[in-house]
């Protein structure tokens, strides 16, 4: 009996296919050998190698971040992930003294090390693009201080508001989220270097000196933990899908205030598209993508949090499968903040619509009500009953209400975070400040 075409796959190859992680890690090129120098002036500062195998080691591992940088790294698939390959090649050019590297480490010290540089930089990179889209939104808003458009709850237009106040409501919720991306760096900034593959090392090691090296405030309390610990995956996961959260919010907006039944605001040319078939359609492609690409990040944490769930400790190989929705949440996330950035500041404002939608009786409801308390004595529930009944048709004397304009309602509302327009002017000053020192603490 002949063989099936499935079983001519030899098991031993189909299991490399099925382990290989290089195409993802790969892209930690940069944590992996910096790690690895620094892993190594450590092993010659504290004796363990000979200062002349250190320098071959760290000649190197340069000259392997030389040849990635410049495409003429040969990577190995069959040789499994990025530490293999680095190793295998710093062999070819040093011979066994690359052997020397790995001494007090384990490969899974180092994957956790490489994680957490990565996290570090990818964190700092989107807090960055939070702050960027804060100041396009800032901007934005400082023009339209007295714009005035309909506030909405439901959808139904509800009290009219500065558009600049609307504005300053999505700065407020990245500020957030830059803080998010803040908080996710700080928990990868963790030295596990030293923890070897679950119990730590029996040489003696300068963790503090390694640590100081690649950055980090602080070396680990536990190997235990140190080697399966990736909540700072997950944080920093949880704060892109937060972030898209936000993102897509705020593209429901624009998508909203972009139809032709609001006309709020145009999308510049870069951010919309016409259609292949109806010539009228200016499509808000950018806005819906991104608010699309949401369910992405969501997944990648659920992905995550499953695979972490069940493991016991230490290290497990399940591990490996937190950097694919890692990357595709980081690299989804900053995309989508780098395109929000370009179409919030290219979007135009329609004023003359937003103010034509913000004028009428019914939706200065609230503020008539209000007068009847303020100036009759009238409890707020009767003022209510009482101008409800007017908007459903009851018929009301001129005298009994005073002319009330959108302007004049937006300008009662002078309180902390109101919308009354010096109200937020004082918001949009605060925040330049705000910015102004993120930017000199080196956040953007």
């Amino acid at each position: 009996m002949s063989d099936s075409p499935s079983s001519s796959i030899r098991g031993s190859e189909l299991a490399s296919d099925f382990t290989v992680s290089l195409d993802i890690d790969k892209r930690m090129y940069r944590e992996d050998i910096a790690g690895s120098i620094a892993h190594a002036e450590m092993l010659g500062k504290q004796g363990i190698v000979s200062s002349e195998d250190v320098e071959a080691i760290i000649e190197g591992l340069r000259r392997i971040r030389e040849e990635i940088e410049a495409g003429e790294f040969e990577w190995k698939p069959e040789l499994e992930d990025i530490h293999i390959n680095v190793e295998a090649r710093l062999y070819e050019l040093i011979g066994d003294t690359a052997g020397r590297l790995h001494t007090a480490r384990s490969r899974n010290d180092q994957v956790a090390t490489d994680a957490r540089l990565y996290v570090k930089r990818v964190a700092g990179e989107c807090r960055a693009l939070c702050r960027e889209l804060q100041r396009a939104l800032l901007d934005r808003a400082e023009e339209n201080v007295t714009t005035i458009v309909p506030g909405y709850t439901h959808l139904q237009r509800a009290q009219p508001v500065s558009f600049g106040h609307v504005l300053m409501a999505y700065y407020e919720m990245f500020g957030r989220d830059a803080e998010a991306f803040g908080s996710a760096r700080a928990t990868a900034d963790m030295l596990p270097l030293g923890s070897g593959a679950l119990a730590g090392a029996t040489y003696p090691l300068d963790q503090e000196f390694v640590a100081e090296r690649l950055g980090f405030s602080t070396v680990s309390a536990n190997s235990m933990d140190a080697v399966s610990d990736r909540d700072f995956v997950l944080d920093f996961i949880f704060a892109a899908a937060k972030t898209m959260t936000h993102l897509s919010r705020l593209c429901e907006d624009i998508v909203v205030w972009s139809s032709e039944e609001f006309g709020f605001v145009r999308l510049s040319d870069a951010y919309s598209s016409g259609s292949s078939m109806m010539p009228q359609k200016r499509n808000p492609d950018y806005a819906e993508l991104i608010r699309g690409k949401s369910g992405r990040v969501f997944g990648s944490l659920m992905s995550v949090m499953t695979t972490l769930k069940g493991l016991p400790l230490t290290y497990n190989r399940d591990l490996q499968e937190d950097k694919p929705p890692l990357m595709d949440a980081y690299d989804t996330v900053a995309a989508s903040l780098a395109a929000a950035v370009g179409m919030v500041r290219e979007i135009s404002v329609n004023r003359d619509r937003m103010e034509a939608a913000s004028q009428g009786d019914e939706i200065l409801a609230t503020d008539y009500a209000d007068y009847l308390v303020r100036e009759r004595g009238m409890p707020f529930r009767e003022a209510y009953v009482r101008v409800a009944a007017i908007v459903h048709g009851e018929s009301a004397s001129d005298s009994d209400y005073p002319t009330i304009t959108a302007l004049d309602s937006i300008n009662a509302r002078d309180i902390p975070g109101g919308t009354a327009p010096w109200r937020v002017r004082e918001a949009i000053m605060r925040a330049y400040g705000e910015l102004g020192s993120a930017r000199l603490s080196g956040e953007w």
